[in-house]
């Protein structure tokens, strides 16, 4: 069987859509999915096995460029690749207008979550067959759901499996470390800079090597000012997506906010750390075993503000300490 998905962004919402694949293969022996997702991405869906082909979609660049975009042809040539495979079915996990739009492309059936479960019920104008997924429970679970109905085998019980190899992915050669995923784009869920300094502080005086990852030139300086003159702290050079997976693999265990990485540590099956300030965790939070989520308590925790950052009652102390019980809970089931 051949099914194309469609689920072009964000970093996280690919990253939910992992177990639902695995729960495919595993009921339906040879199943293979082609998968549309925004190219900033693309290399995540080639880490799963059920993946046959990565089609990468430009949404975002294409619509700042639209005359460019129709000169170069990268649009006919997108629309000529979905057509040229004889699909069973399309899957579209994500339930926008973009996500829809791009299944008129395809000849196969086409199935999606219905306008009550949708997030944009316009979407549903293109689909063959609708399925309803209740909304107040976790993303990463409504997809699964979705999956079991559209392909028609019983929802798996248990945790959902992202089907990802950590132990191939890691640098095993690397000594024991500790990730800071310090790097997010609301300005309202950066954890304050004092405060990972002051943690940075903390585990490095217990001995523990810190890596810091950036993204960007404000968040390289910002990892700059947050391991200045501590012994054992660094900040990594630039990395690609893969590069950056490979380093959290091999990571002992993760300190992370609202932020992609932080999902992708989840999907890797690293023991992290995630700090909530204007977001909660029980819809879109990082999802796994070995997850702990930790939120603010101020006023303004949990509202959703893009630009108001509030980190009461979630200062270094209170996460070292939580740190600390993660990776002696670690060290005791070794």
């Amino acid at each position: 069987m051949r099914v194309l998905l469609i689920k072009t962004s964000s970093l996280g919402d690919v990253i939910h859509t992992l177990p639902a694949l695995t729960d495919a293969a595993r009921a339906i022996p040879g199943i293979q999915f082609d998968w549309v997702v925004e190219e900033g991405f693309a290399e995540i869906p080639a880490w799963h096995p059920a993946v046959a082909q990565v089609i990468p979609v430009a949404i975002r660049r294409w619509r700042k460029h639209l005359l460019q975009t129709w000169k170069s042809g990268e649009w006919r040539r997108f629309k000529q690749r979905l057509g040229e495979t004889d699909y069973d079915l399309v899957i579209d996990a994500q339930g926008l207008f973009k996500s829809a739009f791009l299944t008129r492309y395809s000849k196969a059936p086409v199935v999606g979550l219905d306008r009550d479960s949708a997030r944009e019920p316009i979407a549903c104008r293109f689909y063959d067959h609708l399925y309803a997924v209740a909304k107040d429970q976790h993303a990463l679970e409504r997809t699964r759901q979705l999956f079991a109905q559209a392909l028609g085998y019983a929802l798996p019980e248990g945790i959902g499996d992202y089907g990802l190899d950590r132990a191939a992915m890691a640098d095993v050669s690397q000594a024991p470390y500790l990730l800071f995923l310090h790097g997010t784009t609301w300005a309202s869920k950066h954890w304050p800079e004092a405060d990972w300094r002051a943690l940075a502080e903390r585990m490095a005086g217990q001995g523990w090597a810190i890596r810091l990852p950036w993204g960007n030139d404000s968040e390289r300086a910002r990892a700059e000012r947050i391991v200045a003159g501590i012994p054992g702290a660094a900040v990594l050079p630039r990395l690609n997506l893969a590069g950056v997976a490979k380093v959290i693999a091999g990571a002992t265990a993760c300190v992370a906010v609202d932020t992609g990485l932080g999902h992708l540590a989840a999907a890797l099956d690293v023991p992290t750390i995630s700090l909530y300030g204007p977001t909660l965790p029980g819809k879109v939070g990082a999802y796994g075993r070995g997850q702990v989520h930790l939120c603010a308590t101020g006023p303004d925790a949990g509202l959703g503000d893009r630009n108001k950052p509030c980190f009461d009652g979630l200062g270094a102390e209170r996460v070292g300490h939580e740190l600390n019980a993660l990776l002696l809970n670690l060290q005791e089931a070794v």
